[in-house]
């Protein structure tokens, strides 16, 4: 018995160890290893704690190097292949050296091989995702996306989402596959630019303090970067640049600098990194947009300007009076030249003389802080240099720029906590007051006529609170701890970044938006069905009965045409996307032209008179034998023509909310619409059942009215936002802007006003419709009396007749 039981344990102790040996080795091709930035983390983890077994003297760990090995070829290498089989043979290179330097416990080599490695993952990762995004796998680009580096945040830059946002617009149907592959590009190259820099500057760094493992490193990393940026089927800029033989060069050049630094050779070492300079003189990969280009000038002007206002704080009578003001100069000095190197590209080809001008005022600035010269020599610096860039900026770089004025508040705000462990609260509250006059100047007109709420909130987080939270100026009188001030920073932080996101991006609710688009195809759509039901009444008898099929075919036709147009319009939309803003103003004002025409009363009944008379005359002459083409042929024509005029007008409405609010939100109340026209027209077509056709116009027409209200105080924010009219807060109006994302209601002037000019158009109209139509009547009932006058004089039969 006890023998039996024995067996029973050792039975079920084997059959777990077995388990726990499956689970063990199925591990790495689980969904979670699987995930590309997942499985490139555990390769990029392995290969570290190789190096370290490397470094700590002992024998490499060889299983870490194999299990990197594993998980890049089950997880990585078949979609890294396929999108770039020359990148996926630098990975085998590079794993295969990684395992050869860790047998030989050559700790140098390995970290050469480890930087080779993560440079080869996300050149590979690149790729995939441009593939992607081209072939249309949203899927596998949204998967591959999360497997890259990202820039390190700095107080002037913080990690880019760009791609992100750009794929996830492309997914719900707000952009396109071209604009979205631009997007991606020009961020990811972007980034891989600046780490590669950052790599020199960290190599440098380690050289200088001789850590020589680290500098192996670096500048393994800038050699991998430098090969992605030269990749020519992600960019030809350098291949532009330099040419082929300078690509071929510049790699020899890296391959250099990584051997310089293997041999601990400091004097090859600075003089291959010179070459590598000249190499990248001149070189970006990924040109700024123009609105990046706006805020990078934005930038410069501010923190240019800031410089003097910090030095001249910091030094009196040629001392140094507070050190924390003299570093917060040379930050913003820095700050200005970074934004500087990012545009001096495209301002040497206006104007090249000025533009070295600049550079050597610039560094001249730098110079003079750390020399601690009187303050009017910065200030008489700082003067020359913003003169100088008002002549060299164009026009449109010298527009208000919310995203710049942000950026410059956010560093300004940064030197508030570290004043304050110092025990320096008059130099936290100088910095909260410099804070918010950049804030005042500008972002919080457009917050005040745009979200009253948030305009309030972020000014009360400044000065005395929002009743949840003390404000900065309240916290910095009182001394208030690092702690309680920090929660105050934090506070006012998240009011500032809910600001950026409205004004960087404000939309309609989307609910409104596919209520909106119900609105227009069920008025739309009710007029369609009028118009059919018409023509088909009209044809009651025996004999004209059979031609109502052409009739219903030619307005099945014009359905398939309209969405025909609906597809061609939208892929029109989205080959303009890139002009963002603008294109939403034009093809607002569009709309709304439209939009005031079919609500104009006037026009309704001229059209419904008129129009219909048309319908109703073609039909006449087709039934007649008069055309060539012959009655079938007429009443499809007929048909479609009827119809169709609807569907276009339907199109044209809908593209300015594509614009705002994407496709699939409209799609949703296009949907809405048509199921309620389909249920219209089962009433008319298939009940026979009378519907009051005025009384359904007017009711849909006031819906369209309201929609026509939205419309116009969205387009005037749109053109507010990129100064195409300017912003006028109304004093001591109130609109939450909740309202102005559901019906287009914002506190500016200009905003009311013109909402105010198209609803007196839409109730004028009508109005005057109503006069003419009840004068129509009465000269109508005259001129029968003076008939009935005439025919019999008779005044009793004149009374007895109007009786």
């Amino acid at each position: 018995m006890i023998h039996s039981i024995c067996r029973s344990i050792r039975f079920w102790l084997a059959a777990l160890l077995v388990m726990g040996a499956m689970i063990v080795g199925l591990r790495p091709v689980s969904a979670q290893a699987t995930e590309p930035w997942n499985a490139a983390d555990s390769v990029r983890r392995s290969l570290f704690t190789a190096e370290m077994s490397v470094l700590s003297g002992e024998s490499g760990d060889v299983s870490q190097v194999n299990a990197a090995i594993d998980m890049y070829t089950h997880a990585l290498k078949p979609q890294i292949s396929a999108a770039a089989p020359d990148v996926a043979q630098t990975l085998d290179d590079a794993l295969n050296a990684a395992l050869s330097t860790t047998q030989k416990g050559d700790a140098l080599g390995l970290a050469v091989a480890r930087s080779q490695v993560w440079t080869g993952l996300v050149h590979g990762s690149t790729r995939v995702i441009m593939q992607a995004i081209t072939s249309g796998d949203t899927t596998t680009a949204d998967q591959w996306l999360q497997l890259r580096d990202f820039r390190t945040s700095t107080k002037f830059s913080r990690p880019g989402g760009d791609s992100l946002l750009a794929l996830n617009a492309l997914i719900a149907g707000q952009a396109n596959a071209t604009d979205t592959l631009a997007t991606v590009r020009v961020d990811l190259l972007d980034t891989y630019q600046a780490k590669l820099n950052e790599a020199l500057v960290n190599a440098d760094n380690a050289q200088q303090q001789d850590f020589g493992q680290k500098q192996v490193e670096q500048s393994a990393l800038a050699a991998g970067y430098f090969d992605l940026l030269t990749d020519p089927k992600l960019s030809t800029a350098f291949l532009t640049l330099r040419g082929q033989n300078g690509i071929a060069a510049s790699q020899e050049t890296f391959k250099a600098l990584v051997t310089a630094a293997l041999n601990r050779d400091a004097a090859n070492y600075h003089t291959v990194r010179s070459q590598v300079d000249s190499a990248l003189k001149d070189f970006r990969v990924a040109p700024l947009s123009d609105a990046e280009q706006v805020r990078r000038a934005g930038q410069l002007a501010q923190f240019v300007a800031l410089v003097s206002v910090e030095y001249g704080r910091g030094v009196v009578n040629g001392k140094v009076i507070k050190d924390l003001e003299i570093q917060e100069a040379l930050t913003f000095r820095d700050g200005a030249n970074a934004a500087f190197s990012d545009l001096q590209t495209i301002l040497d080809v206006r104007d090249p003389v000025a533009t070295a001008r600049v550079a050597t005022l610039l560094s001249t600035l730098k110079t003079q802080i750390m020399a601690t010269v009187d303050p009017s020599v910065v200030d008489s610096t700082v003067n020359d240099i913003s003169k100088t860039l008002t002549t060299l900026y164009p026009a449109s770089w010298q527009t208000l720029n919310s995203g710049s004025d942000f950026d410059v508040i956010s560093s300004i705000l940064d030197q508030i906590e570290p004043a304050v462990k110092q025990g320096m609260y008059a130099q936290a509250e100088s910095a909260r007051l410099q804070a918010y006059a950049i804030l005042d100047s500008g972002i919080e007109q457009k917050l005040r006529g745009f979200a009253p709420d948030l305009a309030v909130r972020v000014e009360s987080l400044f000065w005395q609170g929002d009743g949840k939270q003390v404000g900065l100026s309240v916290l910095i009188a009182n001394n208030a701890s690092p702690a309680e001030i920090n929660a105050g920073l934090v506070a006012l932080r998240t009011a500032l970044t809910e600001s950026q996101t409205f004004l960087g991006g404000a939309k309609t609710a989307p609910l409104a938006v596919a209520g909106n688009a119900a609105v227009i195809v069920f008025r739309e759509g009710l007029e369609a069905v009028l118009i059919l039901a018409s023509l088909i009444a009209s044809m009651r008898t025996v004999e004209s009965k059979k031609f109502r099929r052409p009739v219903f075919f030619g307005a099945a036709l014009a359905l398939i045409v309209s969405g025909i147009t609906w597809w061609v319009a939208n892929s029109l939309l989205m080959s303009l996307i890139k002009y963002g803003e603008k294109l939403s103003v034009i093809v607002g004002l569009i709309a709304i032209g439209v939009l005031l025409l079919i609500t104009n009363w006037f026009f309704h009944k001229t059209y419904w008179v008129g129009w219909m008379a048309n319908f109703h005359k073609q039909k006449s002459r087709i039934l007649g034998g008069t055309l060539v083409l012959g009655p079938s042929v007429g009443l499809i024509l007929l048909g479609f023509t009827s119809i169709y005029r609807e569907g276009f007008e339907t199109v044209l409405f809908l593209q300015s909310l594509v614009l705002d609010s994407g496709i699939t939100t409209v799609l949703l109340g296009v949907i809405m619409g048509l199921v309620a026209t389909g249920i219209i027209g089962l009433i008319v077509f298939g009940l026979q059942v009378r519907l009051p056709a005025k009384q359904m116009l007017i009711v849909t027409g006031i819906f369209i009215g309201v929609v026509l209200l939205t419309m116009v105080g969205n387009t005037v924010h749109a053109a507010q936002s990129v100064g195409w009219l300017p912003i006028t807060p109304i004093a001591g109006l109130y609109i939450p802007y909740w309202m102005g994302q559901w019906f287009g209601l914002f506190t500016t002037w200009q905003s009311v006003v013109l909402q105010f000019i198209a609803a007196a158009f839409v109730i004028g109209s009508y109005v005057l419709a109503e006069r003419m139509n009840s004068q129509k009547r009465t000269q109508k009932g005259g001129k029968i009396t003076q008939d009935t006058a005439e025919r019999a004089p008779d005044t009793t039969t004149v009374a007895h007749h109007l009786q």
